[in-house]
């Protein structure tokens, strides 16, 4: 498959940097307001696993940080680049492991729940209720459903759900691989509203989970299905990632489970106001491969 830089190194660079410059200004203005936020600092032990679980801090009343707006990638579906599947009947739904409508495929892998919990951080970090969440990532083989060799009549992968009283979504998905050039992670957009999402209006938020080094491996290790991720993990770290590399404490989850039995995909998301997130993300990356 052939990818392509949709703007180029310096217009990419100079957004992101400045993305970051913007988001450090909110974090200090908002020190007062939001006086629980932290962030931490990255270090490398960060890589195999989170201190603790976001969703029991989100329980415990403390305000996550903000997540910062990240590319959508060239594949989002959402219109944008391409097809649109907001629009389509059925994405809707919970189980993203199938197609829907027209197509019938299954994607294969690790059976895999992820959980978001939503944090509204304008209005004093309540549970962002009725904020809907469209979520997808690539396939075991690395590859994006309506893109990729082979599946383009596949919409796989690919899902919309609405924020309950706990401000909490919930999928059923399967373990995303590692593909060369990109650490392993989840692609998500956050919309005011399910009427929103569906109209395929401008996201309050555009940004990407990044999954723990040690739950990969795990599962890379367990299902030959994910064999060249393996090889693509080695050469990658979340410094190097380049999405992740200018920072990653806001957007590393927690997984827990066994590959056996299925794994569970856990963070709390710090959504700002809409007024942080209008720069439109790149979609091309800082170097190197393009983000997907």
């Amino acid at each position: 498959m052939t990818h392509d830089h949709d703007r180029g190194l310096g217009h990419d660079m100079t957004t992101m940097l400045s993305r970051r410059r913007a988001l450090l200004v909110f974090g200090t203005a908002s020190a007062a307001a939001l006086a629980a936020c932290s962030s931490g600092t990255s270090t490398p032990a960060v890589e195999t696993a989170a201190s603790s679980s976001s969703a029991e801090t989100a329980a415990a009343g403390t305000c996550v940080a903000a997540v910062p707006q990240e590319t959508a990638g060239p594949y989002p579906g959402d219109g944008s680049n391409g097809p649109n599947v907001l629009i389509e009947s059925g994405i809707v739904r919970q189980d993203i492991t199938t197609s829907f409508g027209s197509s019938t495929g299954t994607a294969d892998g690790v059976p895999t729940t992820v959980s978001m919990t939503l944090q509204d951080l304008t209005a004093d970090c309540a549970p962002a209720v009725g904020m809907a969440v469209y979520l997808w990532h690539c396939n075991r083989d690395g590859e994006y459903s309506l893109y990729g060799d082979g599946i383009t009549d596949q919409n796989y992968l690919r899902g919309i759900q609405v924020a309950d009283a706990s401000g909490k979504v919930s999928f059923t998905s399967i373990f995303p691989a590692c593909y060369s050039g990109r650490w392993p992670h989840i692609h998500f957009e956050v919309f005011e509203s399910l009427e929103a999402a569906v109209a395929g209006e401008s996201a309050r938020l555009t940004s990407q989970i990044a999954v723990p080094q040690e739950a990969c491996a795990t599962v890379f290790d367990y299902d030959s299905g994910y064999s060249s991720s393996t090889a693509n993990l080695s050469k990658v770290s979340l410094a190097s990632d380049n999405v992740f590399g200018d920072g990653w404490d806001a957007e590393l989850a927690t997984v827990t489970g066994e590959p056996s039995s299925g794994m569970e995909v856990s963070i709390t998301i710090g959504v700002a106001a809409a007024s942080e997130n209008t720069a439109a993300a790149p979609s091309g990356g800082m170097g190197g491969p393009p983000p997907r």
